[in-house]
C-alpha cells in the first residue's frame, strides 16, 4: 500500500473528530483566559472532574441505568405496536382504510402536549415517562414502515407472483426487504425523538434519571453537572444512531446504496 493511500485512510479516520476536538479546545482556552465565567459555562476539565466524582459515588451510573431502561422500554413498546400497524396498513387495503385516517389525525397532536394529562393520569411514576417515550417514537416508525411497504416496486411483486410465490413468501422475500431501508430510517428518526421526549419527561416529572440529576444540579447552581447531563444525553443519542447505522450495514448488505456505507 502506497504512502499516499495510507495517508488518505488516516485522514478519513480523523476527519470526523476535527470539529468536536477543535470546539473543546477553544472552549477550554476561553475558560482558562476568563472569557467564559465558570458560573455561565464551566471549563471541559471541570465537567470531566464532575463526571469523575459522580461516577465514584455511583450517582451517574445509577441515573444513567434508570434513563436507559426507560428509553428502551418505551422503544420496545411503542416500536413494536407502530411497526405492526405500519405493516398492516401497508399490506392490507382494508386495514389502511380503517386505521390510517384516524392515525394521521392523531399524529397532528404534539406528543409533549400530552405531558400534563399523562402526569394527571399516572403521576410521576415510570408509566408516565414510558408512555410518553412510546408515543414519541410511534409515528416515525409507523409512517416509515407504511411508506416502505407501499413503495415496494410493483414490478418486483408481479415478478414474484409470476414465479408462484405464496403471499407469505412474497412478503418475506420481496416486500419486507424492499421496505427495510425506510423502516430503519424511521427507527433512526424515532431514536432521536425518544431521547428528546425522555429529557423533557425527566426534567419535569421524575425522581431519578439523568434529567432529574440535571434539575437537582440547577437547584444548587451546579452548572458543571448540568453541562455533563447534556453531554450524556448527546452521547446516548449518538450511540443509538451509530448502532442503528451498524444495523443498516448488516441488514442491507445486498443494497448497493449501503454496501460501502
Amino acid at each position: 500500500m502506497s504512502a499516499a493511500r495510507r495517508w488518505r485512510l488516516s485522514d478519513s479516520a480523523i476527519t470526523p473528530a476535527i470539529v468536536p476536538v477543535g470546539l473543546l479546545l477553544a472552549w477550554q482556552l476561553a475558560s482558562t483566559a476568563g472569557l467564559l465565567p465558570s458560573n455561565i459555562l464551566p471549563a471541559p476539565t471541570a465537567v470531566v472532574k464532575a463526571a469523575g466524582e459522580l461516577i465514584a459515588n455511583g450517582q451517574l451510573v445509577a441515573n444513567l441505568a434508570v434513563s436507559t431502561a426507560r428509553a428502551l422500554t418505551g422503544l420496545v413498546a411503542g416500536g413494536a405496536v407502530s411497526f405492526l400497524l405500519g405493516l398492516l396498513c401497508g399490506v392490507s387495503p382494508t386495514g389502511r382504510r380503517l386505521l390510517d385516517p384516524t392515525l394521521q389525525m392523531v399524529r397532528t397532536i404534539p406528543h409533549l402536549a400530552l405531558l400534563p394529562l399523562v402526569i394527571l393520569w399516572f403521576g410521576i411514576g415510570e408509566q408516565a415517562k414510558i408512555l410518553l417515550v412510546a408515543w414519541g417514537i410511534f409515528f416515525p416508525i409507523y409512517l416509515n414502515t407504511y411508506h416502505g411497504v407501499v413503495s415496494t416496486d410493483p414490478q418486483l411483486i408481479e415478478m414474484g407472483k409470476s414465479y408462484g410465490m405464496t403471499r407469505w413468501e412474497l412478503f418475506r422475500r420481496v416486500i419486507f426487504p424492499g421496505a427495510l431501508p425506510s423502516i430503519l430510517v424511521g427507527l433512526r428518526f424515532g431514536l432521536g425523538i425518544m431521547w428528546l421526549t425522555l429529557i423533557v419527561a425527566e426534567t419535569i416529572a421524575a425522581n431519578s434519571g439523568i434529567g432529574y440529576m440535571a434539575m437537582q444540579a440547577r437547584e444548587f447552581s451546579q452548572t458543571d453537572i448540568i453541562v455533563l447531563s447534556i453531554f450524556v444525553y448527546a452521547a446516548l443519542g449518538k450511540l443509538a444512531d451509530s448502532l442503528t447505522r451498524l444495523l443498516e450495514r448488516r441488514l442491507l448488505r445486498w443494497n448497493p446504496a449501503y454496501a460501502k456505507a
